[in-house]
């Protein structure tokens, strides 16, 4: 019984401590939920934004939100809106930040953008802390005022707007890809403008270089007018015997251009080591006769040499039954074809107009060197000078050059494959290609030294007429003196050493002041002749130096000099 009772007191013991624990656990439970809700309380109403400052928060402290309940919490959803504005704000300005430091990095070249940008960051921090809006809308205790969060809110969108569009409007200074693809552009658009202006300023230049300048004309016509004011001063004189002497040095100028002649003239002369030995034949077109031979009476060539001025005129079996390109030029079909090429020009480009366009094709001044034999009848040998040629030594050793036969002294001009005979000469043309090699080198004329007597014998001159009648349609070459010339003196031309002929100077800036020093004869060919405003400076004063600046019709019309 004993036993019975003991253990019917040990089971209800056991029960009522089960009992017990159960109850404990749930009070334990309780417990920490009760403390976790306080503490989920505590924060929510202790948290507050931070104000839009990079450096500092709202000075708030978690008391005026703890007296706030969950339920005030839940029924003021202003405070969410406020806190999606807060964020919005924060967001743009770090964004803001982050532009400012790379153009802060990028230096001097953004520094208007660095300032907008710095400033557009004090500004969205400045918003958070002015004390209407910090007042109500973080400090005060009661529920957010409406109102002033609606003016709030209006404050940063604006600013974000702004902050957006300067964004937008600076992006490509920040992205490389759109920098690279707008450097491309721009290079290429430059490069664009490079080139038409190439075009334009070559063009110009072509005008330049075929129309008469001013000072030119001014000179003729002052020439004139002194002939015409004291006609006794200038009577024709008779013909030295100098003119036909076969022992003295002579050259052949052919030209309409005053004041060129007179350098080539001056410049010979004064480095002749016996001027009086030495005849120009100057020959010149009507029109321009007069002031040539005004200009040689007001100016006589001094040291003793002598000068003959005639007309082309005068040459009297130079007329179109004899001489091909006389007949040509008059010919419908090449003035047609001529004037055609020159207002296609007019629409094209320059290339055109060099091959076509030069009035010089078209004047038999040009073409009067296939005829020296014939024009000077008594002479062994003559130097053929152009007009834009500048003589820095003594030429006399020319004539004693054994020519080997051959009919013409002249420097080759080919380098590479450059200025080949297939530059030239139409090579598609059956005869062109039968008759010549278009490896063969071309070589210059300005400054030749003629056998006249070889030419007789070969006669060169039929030999010329022959090329120039088949040219008529202008299938084997297009126009100019040169093409032809090198068909005829093809196998008869004796090639001289470089330092006596050195061209170039009126398109190549780069030949060296070396070569020129070493030089004979210099030569303007091209377009930047030396009496132009085009001409190119450092080769310019080498011509100069032999103008007649004291004449006073060369000071009158104003050479610039």
């Amino acid at each position: 019984m004993a036993v019975v009772a003991r253990t019917a007191r040990g089971g209800a013991g056991g029960g009522s401590s089960a009992l017990r624990s159960f109850f404990s656990y749930r009070i334990f439970v309780s417990a920490m939920f009760t403390l976790l809700f306080f503490a989920t309380a505590s924060v929510l109403f202790s948290s507050h934004p931070a104000h839009f400052s990079d450096n500092s928060e709202i000075e708030t402290t978690g008391n005026a939100y703890m007296h706030r309940t969950f339920l005030a919490l839940k029924s003021d959803p202003l405070k969410t809106r406020l806190e999606l504005i807060h964020k919005q704000a924060s967001d743009h300005i770090m964004l803001v930040n982050a532009y400012a430091s790379y153009a802060r990095k990028l230096k001097l070249e953004i520094s208007k953008q660095l300032k907008m940008f710095d400033e557009m960051a004090q500004n969205f921090s400045e918003l958070g802390v002015k004390p209407t809006y910090r007042t109500a809308l973080y400090e005060s205790n009661g529920p957010v005022d409406e109102e002033v969060l609606r003016q709030f809110e209006k404050e940063v969108k604006d600013k974000i707007k702004v902050a957006r569009l300067m964004i937008a409007e600076n992006k490509e200074s920040y992205d490389n890809q759109l920098k690279i693809q707008k450097l491309k552009d721009t290079i290429f658009a430059v490069n664009e403008l490079l080139v038409k202006a190439k075009k334009s300023g070559a063009f110009a230049s072509l005008i330049a270089a075929k129309s008469t300048p001013k000072s030119l004309h001014c000179l003729a016509m002052r020439l004139m007018g002194e002939r015409i004011a004291n006609p006794e001063k200038y009577r024709d004189e008779k013909p030295r015997p100098e003119f036909e002497d076969p022992s003295l040095y002579h050259y052949a100028i052919f030209s309409d251009n005053v004041i060129a002649v007179s350098v080539v003239v001056n410049s010979t002369v004064q480095n002749a080591e016996e001027p009086s030995k030495h005849v120009f034949h100057i020959v010149t077109d009507k029109m321009n006769l007069a002031a040539m031979k005004v200009w040689f009476k007001m100016r006589p060539v001094k040291r003793g040499a002598f000068v003959e001025v005639k007309a082309v005129e005068e040459f009297t079996f130079l007329n179109s039954s004899y001489v091909p390109i006389l007949r040509q030029l008059e010919s419908a079909n090449l003035q047609k074809d001529y004037l055609d090429n020159k207002l296609d020009n007019e629409t094209t480009d320059e290339k055109n107009m060099k091959s076509s366009g030069d009035t010089k094709h078209l004047s038999m001044l040009n073409y009067l060197m296939f005829y020296l034999p014939e024009m000077y009848p008594k002479l062994h040998r003559i130097l053929f000078l152009d007009d834009d040629v500048v003589v820095k030594k003594d030429l006399t050793a020319l004539w004693k050059i054994d020519l080997d036969g051959k009919v013409n002294g002249a420097v080759e001009t080919c380098f590479g494959s450059f200025h080949r005979y297939a530059h030239y000469l139409n090579f598609s043309h059956p005869l062109i290609k039968d008759k010549f090699n278009p490896k063969a080198c071309a070589y210059a004329f300005g400054m030749n030294i003629f056998d006249l007597d070889a030419w007789r014998r070969e006669k060169l001159t039929d030999q010329y007429h022959y090329w120039q009648d088949l040219n008529e349609d202008q299938n084997l070459w297009r126009s100019g003196r040169l093409p032809p010339g090198l068909m005829t003196f093809y196998s008869t031309t004796k090639s001289l050493d470089k330092t006596w002929h050195v061209l170039g100077l009126g398109y190549n800036p780069s030949i060296s002041m070396d070569e020129i020093k070493k030089a004979a004869v210099i030569h303007y060919n091209g377009n930047m002749k030396p009496w132009l405003d085009i001409a190119m400076n450092q080769f310019k004063n080498l011509w100069t130096v032999h103008v007649d600046a004291d004449m006073e019709f060369v000071q009158l019309c104003n050479f610039g000099l």
